[in-house]
């Protein structure tokens, strides 16, 4: 698969998962589908640590689905094995881009990195408000495996764990429709995953770039705000996302060049169609 095609379905997937953050209208019966075609613009560094950023002009599909066991709403594309009105037990999936190291000065010279897809179980308990209430207040605890691909081959490149707190309120300051989210919290890698990313192999190492060998461990905090709001056809959204790199583990690897860094995308959907099957978008018991 050509490599250009793959950043537009990682940027496209990581762009769901966090412009829906803030979740479309909720309401006790929905419509079993949704379907759209969007466009957004997109702002963000190459890796976590890079000094480099790139904008980028990115179409993307609108896709809701509310089904039994598969979803695809505010929370990204998952599997749910579990649900009660405080508990949801689910399978998520995340991703990382392409980085072609000629194009990154601090990477030149080294392996280009492939884009990352992540799959594990999220474990979400409700904090504050049911999960059908207007303000909601959750911890998720996914732990997720990665794997680096260019989808000819899969290599497993370790594991990542982000627990984090997500506080969802519709309707924020009174305006009807526009959705608030906002989440943060730490993240936690093993040795593999953190050698992936931030490792110089002495082989690749230079009189500015020295070997470097990462561990596992603490990785860093991400916070995450997003606002959105549907109307009858259109859905617009937008996200800030502020990142810091320090105390992590690898944070002097020759790689991080910069420990701070935000990332900012916005985003418009024509909507055009829609189930005329609906389902009951309130909490119930789920089990395999």
């Amino acid at each position: 698969m050509h490599r250009e095609t793959l950043k537009i379905l990682i940027n496209t997937a990581s762009l769901c998962a966090v412009l829906l953050a803030a979740g479309p209208v909720r309401a006790a019966e929905a419509p079993l589908w949704e379907v759209g075609a969007g466009l957004a613009v997109l702002n963000f560094p190459d890796y976590r640590g890079s000094d480099q950023r790139r904008t980028t002009v990115l179409p993307f599909p609108y896709v809701v689905y509310r089904g039994e066991y598969l979803r695809a709403d505010e929370k990204g594309l998952r599997s749910l094995f579990y649900q009660s009105e405080r508990t949801e037990l689910n399978i998520n999936v995340n991703g990382s881009i392409p980085v072609d190291s000629e194009d990154n000065v601090a990477r030149r010279g080294m392996p280009d990195l492939d884009p990352t897809v992540e799959v594990g179980p999220t474990l979400n308990f409700s904090l504050w408000g049911a999960r059908d209430a207007p303000r909601r207040l959750e911890l998720r605890l996914p732990l997720r495996a990665v794997f680096a691909t260019d989808f000819t081959h899969f290599n497993h490149q370790g594991w990542v764990f982000q627990p984090n707190l997500n506080l969802d309120v519709e309707n924020v300051l009174g305006h009807q429709g526009w959705n608030f989210g906002l989440m943060g919290g730490p993240l936690f890698a093993n040795t593999r995953y953190n050698r992936y990313f931030y490792a110089v192999d002495p082989a690749y190492a230079t009189a500015t770039r020295p070997a470097y060998m990462a561990r596992e461990g603490y990785a860093g905090v991400q916070l995450t705000t997003s606002l959105s709001k549907r109307y009858r056809d259109f859905w617009v959204g937008g996200f800030i996302r502020a990142d810091t790199l320090r105390g992590a583990v690898f944070e002097n690897s020759p790689l991080v060049k910069d420990r701070q860094y935000f990332a900012a995308g916005v985003a418009i959907a024509w909507i055009f169609g829609t189930s005329k099957t609906t389902v009951d978008t309130k909490p119930r018991v789920q089990r395999p």
